[in-house]
């Protein structure tokens, strides 16, 4: 059945339990060409579904009838969900179902631009990522990144490592339980938490962070300012990771001068006010786009995909549909580019979900993200349990045929 060329807004919740059409609809005809045409760099976006996995994946892969999900041959694709809505009605949203020939077929008829962004969103969802901060990211692996915490009000484990000593030992536990990356942290930033200085913040990281990186370890420095940044990369630091997404021009200008790997996250509002009444048109599209223009500015400054990392904020600024709708299309995230971090572990939305209050006892739950984040093209997961998370994915990979 044809689309209205102008649908009503429909709720998250309704649209993810309804079947797509198969088809485009006739309103797509001519969207691209025309005086009033959007920028299909804006107004078109792509998503990998129905995938096949394993000997079929690879049959098709043979046949040229399908496209490597992430350079991962054995995950591919037939068919894309495409999305196209204009920047003034972002509300309105135009979704369906198609397959690569018919999706080729469109693009032509609707132009050069169109044709040309098509081009460039493919390749994104198809090809594999350079490594990222010496770590090659094998197609179809997750690397595993294990949480350290020097903070006395973490929304998890706020107080179990909160001195230098303790926190060491916890990351030298997780680096040997599997994790590629130790992301230590001396903010809490969880919904209400309070500002920390960064003279407190620089106090309770460094040490940590010089103890493990001349332990070996691969470490991240979770923090949003630029002077904690410095001195973690001074200590040892290999990867900035920034809720704010180099908000702060001195962060950015240090992760472009001196090249450093970094990790953008989306964020709606700031940590005390981000959950009071959190608002999206469309979840995905819109974390979709305001990563885009993160990683747009970071390439403006310097930063090449291969640098960066995005991360879709999980929890930052969303309820519980708003997170549940991003992980669905996580595979949307790949036609920006670079690699895609998924952290899920022990959060709120995964408690309303299932009914585990106390955030320890979401393992289950989180298990179950890394799980579909792995099979959804994602390159790395941020988590408490780095031993459990570890031996899920490495099962899982060992039973693909």
């Amino acid at each position: 059945m044809a689309a209205s060329p102008n649908p009503e807004p429909e709720p998250m919740a309704a649209f993810a339990k309804r079947p797509l059409p198969d088809s485009p609809a006739p309103s797509w005809r001519g969207f691209f060409l025309g005086k009033d045409a959007p920028d299909p760099a804006q107004a078109l976006r792509l998503c990998p579904v129905d995938g096949a996995q394993g000997l079929a994946a690879r049959a098709l892969l043979a046949s040229g009838q399908a496209r490597p999900l992430a350079g991962d041959r054995n995950r591919a694709f037939t068919h894309v969900v495409v999305m196209l809505r204009r920047p003034e009605t972002p509300e309105q949203v135009t979704r369906a179902v198609v397959d690569l020939n018919t999706l080729d077929a469109w693009a032509q008829a609707e132009g050069a631009p169109a044709r040309s962004t098509l081009e460039t969103l493919l390749d994104r969802l198809s090809r594999p990522r350079p490594p990222f901060a010496g770590l090659t990211l094998e197609p179809g692996r997750l690397r595993v990144m294990g949480i350290v915490n020097v903070t006395p009000d973490s929304f998890s484990d706020g107080g179990d490592h909160a001195s230098p000593e303790a926190a060491v030992r916890h990351g030298l536990a997780l680096r040997a339980a599997g994790a590629d990356i130790l992301d230590v942290g001396g903010e809490s930033t969880r919904p209400g938490a309070q500002p920390v200085d960064p003279e407190t913040e620089i106090a309770r990281v460094v040490p940590v962070v010089r103890a493990l990186a001349e332990a070996g370890a691969v470490v991240s420095i979770d923090t949003r300012h630029p002077r904690t940044m410095a001195a973690a990369l001074a200590a040892g630091a290999a990867i900035f990771n920034d809720i704010t997404a180099l908000a702060d021009p001195e962060a950015l200008t240090l992760a472009a001068q001196l090249h450093v790997p970094t990790i953008v996250m989306h964020m709606q509002g700031e940590p005390r006010t981000m959950q009071s009444r959190p608002c999206y048109a469309d979840a995905a599209l819109d974390v979709y786009d305001a990563l885009e223009g993160h990683v747009m500015r970071a390439r403006a400054a310097g930063l090449d995909d291969a640098l960066v990392c995005v991360d879709p904020g999980l929890g930052f600024g969303k309820a519980l549909e708003h997170n549940l709708d991003i992980l669905r299309w996580t595979p949307l995230l790949l036609g920006l580019g670079p690699a895609v971090l998924i952290a899920a572990s022990r959060k709120r939305f995964i408690g309303a979900v299932t009914g585990a209050e106390a955030p320890k006892a979401r393992l289950p739950g989180s298990l179950a993200v890394a799980l579909a984040a792995q099979a959804q093209g994602a390159h790395l997961v941020r988590v408490h349990d780095v031993a459990e998370t570890a031996q899920a994915l490495a099962m899982a990979g060992a039973l693909r045929c």
